[in-house]
């Protein structure tokens, strides 16, 4: 089963920096494909997460939280379309959020957090795999 990789704060604002493309290069024995810029992996022949973890963390120029997850768990996501009840509209942005450590607590969901001018967040659901959480926001 393949992993998905996402570093945390790289690339930000000339800070953190590094290749991502490069990093995937030096860990072609795992089978990695860079998607895009920020940091965010397909590790096609991870063997274990241990030891996948462990190399990537050794290839890293600089210090990165590292979140992960099966590619399952993506899959399950695009399978439930946890959007499926919003319908479309020019003003509403759907995304999902990636997790790099479990809360302390599991909230009663959904959440709504009140209107701040023409923001609205409703976090719908987090039950997809241990790091993924489900966001709308208008």
């Amino acid at each position: 089963m393949a992993l998905i990789v996402f570093l945390r704060g790289i690339n930000v604002g000339g800070h953190r920096t590094l290749r991502p493309s490069v990093l995937a290069k030096q860990l072609g024995a795992y089978d990695v494909v860079n998607v895009g810029a920020a940091g965010t992996f397909v590790v096609r022949k991870p063997g274990t997460p241990t030891k996948f973890l462990a190399a990537l963390r050794q290839k890293l120029p600089l210090d990165a939280v590292v979140a992960f997850c099966d590619s399952s768990d993506l899959i399950r996501l695009e399978m439930d379309n946890p959007f499926r009840t919003e319908r479309a509209h020019p003003d509403l942005i759907q995304f999902v959020s990636i997790l790099s450590k479990a809360g302390r607590s599991k909230a009663t969901l959904p959440v709504a957090i009140p209107e701040e001018g023409a923001r609205f967040v409703r976090i719908m659901d987090q039950e997809i795999g241990s790091c993924l959480e489900c966001i709308a926001a208008t």
